[in-house]
Formats: structure tokens, sequence, C-alpha cells
């Protein structure tokens, strides 16, 4: 789930001074059919994400106006200065039997305690002697495409049969694009990997793509950015790791075949994506990334920082602004929320 800082070093050629990051898990905050991003202010959005964050996650969060820093009370994430949103695709599971779904709950990455939510990484692999420019208030991004249908994405994005043959650094060699089609004991741990390179301009853009960029073609960065984006930011990523292990039956997997099904309707898992909006307080993200190299920041704990226990990130949460039963608490529903189709 985590690879060591010197171990990283030696895998993607870079300096052992400059790997350390911050990793750290964000509890649930609210699972619902809402999207500032993609659809802002629509009332519901196409389809069920799982939200983790600041608690002022709204339906409509625009860039100049929305400050989640001074709107939220409390942050379902490890350092309480963090008020951002992440957000992904719920997962279900698609009974073979009588085609009633579940949702696929989330559980706690190694060395983490959290509810559900996923656990999420600051990188530095884009940094040049060790300096990166935090994201700037108002600051937001997606990596990914609900609308794929191909394996497209695949050193950003990816899926990890755990217990079952699983690789080593993310998106390797041992991961797939789609949605494994084996039995997975220990679940699959899904990863979305964000751009690390920035048009030093815009904080948004129409597709909220094209004013970020990969210095790699995508994955992991390096201290390449393009000229067209030549400014070096934080990587993101997220890893999800959901609860699928508790679903074994043979005749469900192989031959092309899994029961599990993401929450606007792909199969494929190739349309698998995540949603970042920037909400750290004041400038305290750029001080952790000024720290990195110094060995004062790294994971879970940063001295820079203000972390909060593990009890009160998961104590933050919201009620759900588009009130509807997404298959909460292990409850089985007769069909996706919203009626999306699976294809």
């Amino acid at each position: 789930m985590f690879w060591s800082a010197i171990t990283a070093a030696a895998l993607l050629g870079q300096s052992a001074s400059a790997q350390n990051m911050l990793r750290f898990g964000c509890s649930q905050l609210t699972i619902e059919r809402a999207d500032p991003l993609v659809s802002p202010g629509q009332n519901p959005a196409p389809h069920t994400h799982q939200i983790i964050g600041g608690n002022s996650f709204n339906l409509t969060m625009e860039p100049a106006v929305y400050d989640p820093p001074s709107k939220s009370t409390c942050t379902t994430c490890t350092y309480s200065e963090d008020f951002s949103n992440y957000w992904t695709a719920s997962l279900y599971f698609r009974s073979p039997e009588n085609g009633t779904f579940q949702r696929v709950p989330q559980f706690a990455n190694f060395g983490l305690q959290q509810d559900g939510g996923m656990t999420v990484y600051y990188m530095p692999y884009s940094a040049k002697n060790g300096k990166m420019t935090a994201f700037k208030p108002g600051f937001r991004m997606i990596a990914g495409d609900p609308t794929n249908k191909q394996n497209k994405y695949k050193p950003s994005i990816c899926h990890r049969c755990l217990g079952n043959g699983e690789g080593f650094a993310p998106c390797d060699g041992k991961d797939t694009a789609e949605l494994p089609t084996k039995y997975c004991p220990g679940g699959i741990r899904a990863t979305v990997i964000f751009p690390s390179c920035w048009d030093g301009v815009n904080l948004d853009s129409p597709d909220h793509k094209t004013h970020v960029a990969y210095s790699n073609n995508g994955g992991l960065g390096s201290p390449n950015c393009p000229a067209s984006h030549p400014v070096a930011i934080p990587q993101v990523m997220y890893e999800i790791m959901w609860d699928t292990g508790r679903y074994k039956n043979d005749a469900w997997y192989g031959n092309g075949k899994q029961p599990f099904v993401y929450s606007f309707g792909d199969t494929t898992g190739y349309g698998q994506h995540g949603d970042y909006l920037f909400g750290w307080k004041d400038d305290s993200l750029q001080k952790a990334m000024d720290a990195l190299p110094t060995g004062r920041c790294a994971n879970a704990n940063c001295a820079v920082l203000k972390i909060q226990s593990a009890a009160e990130a998961m104590k933050c949460k919201k009620e759900q602004q588009v009130v509807e039963d997404v298959g909460k608490a292990g409850q089985w529903i007769t069909q996706l929320p919203g009626g999306v189709a699976v294809n």
C-alpha cells in the first residue's frame, strides 16, 4: 500500500532526499449525487460520489467566491488545516443472482485509522531543487473521464488486486486499468494520480484539465514539466481501498467477468476518475511542501502542520444535500442511484 521513501527513490531514479511526501487518511464526509466541479448547482448530479475533506462541501463552490477554509468548521482529514475536498465515484456490487446493488464499503489503508474515505498523497516528483508551488485559492482539477471506455489512462488511473498477485509502485505492470476479473481477497485498491505541472496562470479550465499537465505522459511525475505548463505543483494521488473481499464466489469471476460496477454504470473500470478542489488554510500547504526536503515533514507526521486525532477527523460529517438512498450501511437497492444504466 505504501512504499518507503528510499525504495521509491531507487525505483524512480530520483534522490532520496526528494522523496519525502505527505501521506494521510481522510474519513468519509458524505456520499451523495453532488459534483460542484462538473455539475455545479445541479441537484442531483448524474452519479454518486464518495466525498472527503472539509464540511463546507456544497453543490456550488465558485472559484472566485467560495473559500473552504473560512466556510468549513471541520475536516475529515488528518491535517486539520486541510479543508480541501476530494471525491471519486462510488463502487457497487451487482448481484449476479437478482441484479440488485450493494454499495462496496471502503476501509483504511495500511498504517492509518479512518472511517471509509481515502488515502491522500501530496508528492514532490516534479520539484526542481526541492521547490514546488502550492495550489492557490480557487484551484481545482480532474483526473480521468467517466465516459472513457478504453485503456487510456493506465499510467495515472488503475486498480490493484490485493492478496492475489499485486505489484509495488502505483499503477505498475501488475496493476490494471480495468477492474480485476479475479477474486481479490484483500480487496481492490483504486489509484488516481493527478498531473504535477501547472500553466502558472489559470486556477481552472473549461474541461478542468488543460490548465495542468503530466510530466511523463501520465503517472508519477519527474522534474521535466513541459514548456506549456512550466510550474511544478504537488502531485496529488488518491488511494481508495474497496472492501471487495467479502464477495467471494468463484462463479462471479474469470473469463472477462466480475461483479462490480461504478456508480456511473461502468463495469470496466476505465472510466474511474477523481476530482480535487483546493482548500488548505492560508499558506499551510506551501509550508509543508517547503519542509519536505528538510525531513521535518513526511507522511502523516509534519512538524509545520496541525494534526488532529483520527477520532476527531471521524466526527466530521455532512448530511446529504441530495437526500436519497445510495445504499448506506450495506442496504440493498434495486438500481444504481439516479437509475443510471449499467453498461
